[in-house]
């Protein structure tokens, strides 16, 4: 297949790209590398520097119809979306319209987009969430996700475009970007690695369902080869406090570093855990990488780009 994957050059999307590739699918990678950089596109890719949002996308679809979207691109910084709500709206929502519209009349046919499952639920009123758990997005973030699933059940109903939708945990594992407030495992693996003592917001013991990148890439490739359309949680079941995700990297990076504690963020989510019953029984997906096992992948990934700089 001919398939357009947006933030392909970000730590998911390569991910993704690499395996549509050894999948034999031609692949074009649309990125602005704003949270990214060119050595992040497989070099077999074809790639374009552009954002979502940039009209010369239309042009792009007309000349080469893809038939597949991977939507990954996003403003995915909760804390910026609850500072800048309308610019995360921006990118958000009318990015992804942008480029779907570009592909409604030029050979679109199945979307398989990027959706969240630790901010689209809010606060649990039962573990793990399921995907009938009630929906009351705590950010400006979680709430264009939302939006942007129900415009998807908008397309499928009015010009016949199947999507899936994939409500992820909290992915980890190499090449994630350490420089922002999206990947804590990177975050805090930069830093032991630079001696640098991490902070733990508040008490550390606010939790979240930490999947691995690998995992996360199979549920891309089920949904490419699923007929139909639908929403799936990918994540693990289970809950990992911040301060155990902590011990577990500074084990490995930093046996010496001690834990420090600072002020707690307001607003912030205090549980998110979700359930996959969903997925194994129509996927056949289920995650296949412990948190111990891929916290340890990850934080020697770290220390080996570490040692490499």
């Amino acid at each position: 297949m001919k398939i357009l994957v947006t933030g392909g050059a970000g730590f998911i999307g390569s991910h993704v790209c690499d395996a549509l590739m050894e999948s034999g699918h031609s692949v074009h990678v649309l990125d602005n590398l704003s949270g990214s950089t060119r050595s992040g596109v497989p070099a077999e890719a074809n790639f374009h520097e552009l954002d979502i949002r940039d009209p010369h996308v239309h042009e792009l679809w007309a000349d080469e119809r893809f038939e597949v979207l991977y939507h990954l691109a996003a403003q995915m910084d909760v804390r910026k979306s609850v500072a800048d709500p309308a610019f995360d709206a921006d990118v958000n929502i009318r990015g992804m319209l942008n480029v779907i519209e570009a592909g409604r009349s030029n050979g679109l046919r199945k979307i398989v987009f990027s959706s969240t499952g630790g901010a689209i639920y809010g606060e649990p009123d039962y573990t793990p969430q399921d995907e009938s758990h009630v929906l009351q997005p705590l950010s400006p973030y979680g709430i264009t996700k939302l939006c942007s699933e129900k415009y998807l059940h908008f397309y499928r109903e009015t010009h016949g475009i199947e999507y899936v939708a994939l409500r992820y945990g909290n992915v980890y594992g190499p090449r994630q970007n350490p420089h922002g407030e999206a990947g804590v495992v990177a975050i805090f693996s930069e830093r032991l690695l630079d001696s640098i003592q991490p902070t733990i917001n508040g008490d550390g013991l606010q939790t979240r369902d930490y999947v691995f990148v690998s995992d996360v890439v199979d549920a891309n490739l089920r949904a490419l080869s699923f007929e139909g359309s639908g929403i799936f949680n990918i994540g693990t079941g289970k809950e990992t406090t911040v301060v155990e995700l902590y011990s577990v990297l500074r084990d490995e990076l930093a046996p010496e570093m001690p834990i420090q504690h600072g002020p707690g963020m307001p607003g912030e989510q205090r549980r998110s855990v979700l359930a996959y019953s969903h997925a194994l029984s129509v996927l056949g997906w289920q995650p296949s990488v412990g948190i111990q096992s891929g916290l340890t992948q990850t934080a020697r990934w770290f220390r080996d780009q570490h040692v490499k700089s």
